[in-house]
């Protein structure tokens, strides 16, 4: 059983076995960030959103540490990172049993964002989609090969900012590549932005969802 701390928006509509959106947040911020934008995704998602289990000395918290004069592939922890996924893992799970959710989808920014990769391609069967924002693919946590019967119902929208000085819009390119080059379905986008979602993301964000879950659209 998961011991993380979460904040959940029950469906707002009658629906047997709702899909699961999960939300995980960036470096040093905690379950109240994304959730602000709860109510505004689909009347008939059940949205959960997941503080991180490393509390920064400054406040907020964290899914693992940040070593910030690294590169992309030494920029962070990843035995802190795969411990934390793992506790992901867990509370999906919990979640399925206490709620009988259906799919799961995931919507992470930055650190956020680069854990729903790695969980996405590590645990096909738990995930359906994952919204992945103004991340990139740490490539110590991901999954040494891909069994693509089991990955090709994956699909991600990746966004990226052209002015983020956190995670370089490169990193963001690179992993656009590398899920192309595994046949991985995605929609990519950059906008005129920083480290953040700025409405015109969000609005694609948006759509994105509306086009696979016509019927679960309230908007």
């Amino acid at each position: 059983m998961s011991n993380l701390i979460y904040n959940v928006l029950q469906p707002k509509v009658d629906v047997k076995q709702p899909p699961l959106l999960l939300m995980l947040h960036g470096y040093g911020s905690d379950e109240n960030d994304l959730f602000s934008f709860a109510d505004e995704l689909n009347d008939r998602f059940l949205v959960v959103s997941v503080r991180a289990p490393r509390r920064l000395p400054w406040g907020g918290n964290a899914w693992y540490d940040i070593n910030f004069t690294g590169d992309q592939d030494r920029f962070g922890d990843p035995e802190q990172a795969l411990a934390s996924m793992q506790m992901v893992v867990e509370l999906i799970e919990d979640l399925k049993q206490k709620f009988d959710t259906a799919k799961t989808i995931l919507f992470g920014f930055s650190q956020g964002a680069i854990l729903s990769y790695a969980l996405s391609l590590h645990h096909p069967d738990l995930i359906d989609k994952a919204l992945t924002l103004s991340g990139y693919i740490f490539s110590d946590i991901m999954p040494k090969r891909l069994d693509l019967d089991q990955t090709k119902h994956l699909e991600f929208f990746v966004s990226h900012g052209l002015q983020d000085d956190v995670i370089p819009v490169d990193w963001a390119r690179t992993a656009h590549n590398w899920l192309d080059e595994h046949q991985l379905q995605n929609e990519y986008h950059e906008y005129s932005m920083g480290h953040g979602i700025n409405p015109a993301c969000f609005q694609d964000m948006m759509n994105w969802i509306a086009k696979r879950y016509p019927l679960l659209t309230s908007k």
